[in-house]
């Protein structure tokens, strides 16, 4: 073989490249396992443990004292005679918390009046509920608001009745 401009015989032929150099094969290697990487299957998604459920019940205030958030027990409260549980609100409803002295009692009267005073709540628990005489119309609007937003928030699982009220639960049941 010659360069036909110069006549000058060509160098011999160099042998092609292997596909198999080693950069080739570490490419093709980490080529592999990306793909393995992106298309492996996923371990199954566990979904957390659901809560047990919660049942509507009627409430004494004797029966709703427990539910202050101590040992271990939710958080519930009384607002114009339905039971919210709060227990999402801990922080704010429980022990320790600046409405503390609303868990476990009806809190009607005082969230309509705007005051954590313990003078607020009812002192007899096996008395009759409190019937909310004497409050204003703006302290009025102010319950019907937290009431609100308490529907919002907060599931209602139960209603409030006195001790003694027909639609009371009896002892033992």
């Amino acid at each position: 073989m010659t360069d036909s401009k110069t006549d000058a015989p060509l160098p011999p032929p160099t042998h092609a490249q292997s596909i198999a150099s080693p950069i080739n094969l570490i490419l093709f290697a980490l080529l592999i396992t990306l793909v393995y990487l992106r298309l492996r299957p996923k371990p199954p998604t566990t979904l957390s443990k659901a809560p047990p459920p919660i049942v509507f019940r009627t409430f004494t205030p004797p029966m709703l004292k427990p539910y202050n958030g101590e040992n271990n027990m939710p958080v519930y409260l009384a607002v114009n005679g339905k039971v919210f549980d709060v227990s999402n609100g801990r922080n704010f409803y429980g022990p320790g918390g600046p409405y503390e002295n609303f868990a476990g009692r009806d809190a009607s009267r005082g969230l309509a009046c705007g005051s954590f005073d313990e003078d607020m709540l009812t002192k007899d628990l096996e008395g009759p509920l409190d019937d909310l005489k004497g409050l204003g119309e703006e302290e009025w609007e102010a319950m019907r608001g937290w009431e609100e937003r308490f529907q919002e928030k907060y599931l209602v699982v139960g209603k409030l009745v006195a001790v003694g009220d027909a639609e009371a639960p009896k002892e033992g049941s």
